[in-house]
């Protein structure tokens, strides 16, 4: 009985492991087929040549939906449609700032997101500047009464992106922060690496308990310039006009399109990117990029000859800046969620991918091991820790319990660019595109054609 048991246990690992090496054959084919030229970066041109920024609820949005429809159609997608839901628009009109007194020169700034307009004779006031957002912090309430509150802290140029996410409270709490403190407005540094004038926009998130006072980003260069005059000593007066409207209800869409899966249509793989855009470039990286990476590789999975066991549902988010596109989608699909096996996002620039993470477990699996060969010649590391987070539009999803995949671009330039007028097509490297969206097919694919249940393997 043991010698049979023993066999049969033989028999069932060869098998799963020849299992693993088809799955890896057929997930090296598309990788090559990537890398020698992916679809990723004619739809990349195509979104950002025809469409351009795509603020969420305007009317580019819905411009950019029938452009997703009409794009998934012509690249052979099966149940291809847009899903509908409503966010509050937030438009912007004329900015300007200077500063007055004692060295009157003009500043380059963008209001962020959500923020609320200045009187229409703007304000013009003194301003309190902190080297540090600590220093805001330790600031006791009241002690900006009057003033414009100024953080000119710096970012911290990273490969993963952590100097972005350790420093983003200064602009999504900064305004309400300085608003406890009495401040009548608020200015910080652009969040970015850059060296250039060219301020960086992003979305604020007002407290519901302070005041909501008009806030904007400075650019690199001119909050090192109010960094010079403080050290002069004199009080520095700044004028400051920001206007601003927001449009509730505004109509704002999911795309989506499949690859349906061969054997098991219901289980589904959800791998995307955002649609919506900032306004002051063309939403090129941010996140024309994943758009196009997710596309292009779900595009080379649909091309296969044989469809992959599982479903690959790719989705173009429609408002991931100003948020509700993917709490939208996990309210909508909220049924289906244990049908949805595997989730990821790309919202991190154009690659090249230099890591990725599994959930939990799923190293350990003969499919997902084999992926290691697979990827070594793109250089993409495996990493022996799990995923934790794959992206805010698929965080709904991961909220429900649905198991994410994570793959890393190298992002050490990234926010020299993302949230600012030079967030262009020519900043894009069609070969790092194309390495990007080959790992990307790869994985997928492997999990696609797996029946592995990322869930159970968690536990």
């Amino acid at each position: 009985m043991r010698t049979r048991l023993a066999a049969v246990g033989a028999l069932l690992s060869l098998t799963a492991a020849a299992h693993a090496q088809s799955i890896a054959d057929v997930s090296a084919q598309l990788r090559d087929k990537a890398l020698a030229g992916s679809p990723a970066f004619p739809i990349l041109e195509s979104l950002t040549t025809e469409i351009g920024p795509r603020p969420a609820g305007s009317p580019a949005q819905k411009r950019a939906m029938e452009w997703g429809l009409a794009k998934l159609t012509a690249l052979g997608f099966q149940n291809v449609h847009a899903e509908p839901f409503t966010v509050t628009a937030w438009v912007r009109g004329p900015e300007a700032a200077e500063v007055v007194a004692p060295f009157p020169q003009k500043l380059a700034i963008l209001g962020l997101g959500g923020s609320v307009p200045t009187p229409k004779e703007g304000i013009e006031a003194e301003i309190v500047l902190f080297h540090t957002y600590a220093d805001l912090l330790a600031a006791p309430v009241g002690s900006l009464a009057g003033k414009i509150a100024v953080v000119t802290q710096p970012m911290v140029r990273t490969q993963t992106g952590e100097g972005y996410g350790a420093i983003n409270p200064v602009r999504t709490s900064g305004p309400s922060e300085a608003a406890r403190r009495g401040a009548i407005a608020y200015l910080h540094r652009s969040l970015s690496t850059a060296e250039n004038r060219l301020p960086h926009t992003g979305a604020l998130r007002y407290a519901p308990d302070a005041p909501k006072i008009p806030a904007a980003a400075l650019s690199v260069a001119d909050a090192e310039l109010l960094d010079h005059m403080a050290a002069r000593g004199q009080p520095i007066r700044i004028r400051l006009s920001l206007d601003s409207h927001t449009v509730p209800n505004a109509p704002a869409w999911n795309i989506v399109g499949e690859a349906t899966g061969r054997e098991k249509p219901d289980e589904v793989i959800v791998i995307g990117g955002h649609l919506d855009s900032w306004d002051p470039g063309t939403g090129a990286i941010d996140d024309g990029a994943g758009v196009s990476i997710t596309t292009g590789a779900a595009k080379l999975i649909n091309d296969l000859p044989r469809h992959p066991r599982r479903t690959v549902r790719v989705v173009m988010f429609g408002s991931e800046e100003m948020g509700g596109a993917g709490e939208a989608y996990a309210a909508r699909h909220k049924d289906e969620v244990a049908k949805i096996v595997l989730a990821g996002e790309s919202d991190e620039g154009p690659g090249p991918v230099w890591s990725v993470q599994y959930p939990k477990g799923a190293l350990a699996t003969p499919a997902m091991k084999a992926m290691s060969g697979v990827l070594a010649p793109l250089k993409v590391y495996v990493g022996f820790t799990p995923a934790t987070n794959s992206g805010s539009d698929v965080e709904g999803l991961q909220i429900l319990g649905v198991p994410v995949i994570d793959l890393h671009p190298d992002a050490t330039r990234y926010f020299d660019i993302h949230h600012s007028a030079d967030d262009t097509l020519d900043k894009v490297d069609p070969k790092a595109l194309d390495q990007s969206t080959a790992a990307w097919a790869a994985l997928i694919y492997a999990a696609a054609e797996s029946d592995i249940d990322f869930r159970a393997i968690a536990k």
